[in-house]
């Protein structure tokens, strides 16, 4: 765990910052978990560009990762830790007593050789999953259901974890990174602890060449370009735009409410983002 500032004896690792991977066991994926992803380049099936500055970069094997944990009552050992390139988790590679093979999210704490289970009646451990019912007030958790059933859809990433402080009724309220209180079914299955790699987010890439290895193509600023090509463009010498930050379709994009009001989801929003 941690980072190490690497010797500026190039331009490009003046002030990279790099992520020690001590805790990664292995450094090829189970065969059996993966699958070819293909790079759409920001492209929809009609082959328009619906998200822009991305391409390129490194190939890259999809891990199978279980957000579901439905495999209950059955224990499975850690046999190794893995690192993802499809996401900035960690992923731990289990061996259930069955014979099965799963990834899962690889929580903080989390360590080789570990016995983990998911299901109702389950030990209070990290990396364990079971219904918000059973979980004691307090606890953090990860890997969170919205819908019974469909799979953990909240706090996935490097780092995250929630908190539970209430439960009332069928439902359980649970604190979020962002600072929002939400409520969820408490038949909704969660795993204890917080997502390990927090240490991800004090990496520096060091030059632009990295991001582009990452897919992550180059910005260009809207005030650069000609007045054909954006809202903000033309202009005599250097100007700042003009009007208020817009897309290049007009639209703003500082300060405009984007969220839908969606009942089945907005209700359940005790306490919104501070």
């Amino acid at each position: 765990m941690g980072t190490r500032l690497v010797k500026p004896i190039t331009p490009g690792l003046r002030f990279r910052v790099e992520k020690k991977y001590t805790e990664i066991t292995k450094t090829k994926p189970e065969k059996s978990l993966t699958f070819g992803l293909k790079n759409r380049a920001g492209r929809s099936s009609s082959g328009r560009i619906s998200v822009r500055r991305r391409g390129g970069g490194h190939k890259r094997l999809y891990r199978i990762i279980d957000f579901k944990r439905d495999k209950q009552t059955i224990p499975a050992k850690v046999h190794s830790i893995e690192y993802d390139p499809n996401r900035s988790a960690l992923i731990a590679l289990l061996y259930y007593v069955d014979g099965e093979k799963r990834y899962i999210l690889c929580p903080k704490g989390l360590v080789v050789g570990q016995e983990v289970i998911s299901g109702a009646g389950a030990p209070i451990s990290v990396g364990n999953a079971m219904p918000l019912s059973e979980i004691p007030l307090g606890t953090e958790v990860h890997n969170v259901e919205l819908t019974h059933g469909k799979g953990g859809q909240l706090l996935r990433a490097a780092g995250s974890g929630a908190n539970l402080i209430a439960k009332e009724g069928a439902y359980a309220t649970i604190r979020l990174p962002s600072g929002e209180s939400r409520m969820i079914h408490q038949s909704c299955y969660a795993t204890i602890g917080s997502v390990g790699n927090e240490d991800i987010m004090n990496v520096k890439y060091g030059k632009a060449g990295r991001m582009r290895w990452l897919r992550k193509r180059p910005k260009v600023r809207g005030v650069a370009m000609n007045p054909h090509d954006h809202p903000h463009g033309g202009g005599e010498g250097k100007t700042s735009g003009g009007r208020h930050p817009v897309s290049p379709w007009g639209v703003a994009t500082k300060g405009y409410r984007t969220r839908k009001k969606k009942k089945q989801s907005s209700k359940f929003i005790i306490r919104k983002k501070s």
